[in-house]
């Protein structure tokens, strides 16, 4: 014990240094999105396959509780197929045309903080790219901030910087999704005039306004509602279908005509 105190008396000025240079790394990688960037990119290698190792111990305890799921959700397709109206396949085959899906898993999940990410085993040579929407068979998940080779970051909907375009399914009035960093299994619908009816229960899906997401993806059902400060809009409180605290299998989302609909918007901004 005596040698561990003097070493540290004899060192403790290079102790001192290393330990503030730490913690100036993490306020300066913390407050900045670029320096979060680079730093995940340089550490995505190391960190990718710890999380992926610790991912397969773990899933192989839930393999049951996964294979239920898929059955009911393979039920549920076939339900739909068999039952489809041709109305709704003209709509289905449009979808299929205009967006991919690449299914991969999630390596590491966070709920807990203001500013969540998700850590999913698809990257670059997935084809899996900055913007992309992630889903789940119950709902929407968040949207790709970074990319590495073999693995990809998630911003969670539960981020305070998330914001997502969302609608009332039984109006097509739209709104703006947002999280107040409160509760996991609760986000804000904000900007939808007074004059809109509500009713708790009523279903929040994606509206059409995105080019990330396609519309009428589940998001959650209304929880409660009120009025905010200014008296004109409703603030909502609404209950995600997803269970954030246990994510497993999730679907990447990519648009073919994203990049179009980016350019046509520029053009014409620059052009005001």
């Amino acid at each position: 014990m005596q040698q561990i105190i003097n070493f540290i008396l004899r060192y403790k000025n290079f102790i001192l240094y290393i330990f503030l240079m730490i913690v100036s790394l993490g306020f300066t990688i913390q407050s900045h999105s670029y320096h979060q960037s680079s730093f995940f990119n340089s550490s995505s290698w190391v960190a990718g396959n710890i999380y992926e190792t610790s991912y397969g111990v773990t899933s192989y305890f839930d393999l049951e509780k996964e294979n239920k799921k898929l059955v009911e959700e393979n039920k549920w397709l076939r339900h739909q197929l068999f039952n489809r109206k041709d109305s709704i396949s003209v709509k289905l085959d449009s979808v299929l045309m205009t967006y991919a899906v690449t299914s991969g898993q999630v390596i590491k999940n966070s709920y807990a903080n203001q500013r969540n990410y998700i850590t999913i085993n698809k990257g670059r040579k997935d084809s899996v790219k900055p913007d992309m929407g992630v889903i789940t068979t119950e709902g929407i998940l968040g949207i790709i901030e970074n990319v590495s080779n073999k693995h990809a970051t998630v911003q969670s909907i539960l981020n305070e910087n998330s914001n997502i375009n969302a609608k009332l399914k039984n109006t097509d009035n739209f709104g703006s999704l947002t999280w107040d960093a409160r509760t996991y299994n609760t986000v804000q619908l904000v900007d939808i005039p007074r004059l809109v009816p509500l009713v708790i229960g009523d279903t929040i899906v994606t509206g059409g306004m995105s080019s990330i997401f396609p519309e009428n993806v589940p998001i959650g059902t209304i929880k409660k509602f009120d009025l905010n400060e200014s008296k004109s809009f409703w603030n909502v409180e609404v209950s995600l279908f997803n269970d954030m605290t246990n994510i497993k299998n999730v679907y990447i989302i990519s648009n073919a005509d994203r990049a179009e609909i980016i350019e046509l918007q520029e053009e014409t901004e620059s052009n005001d």
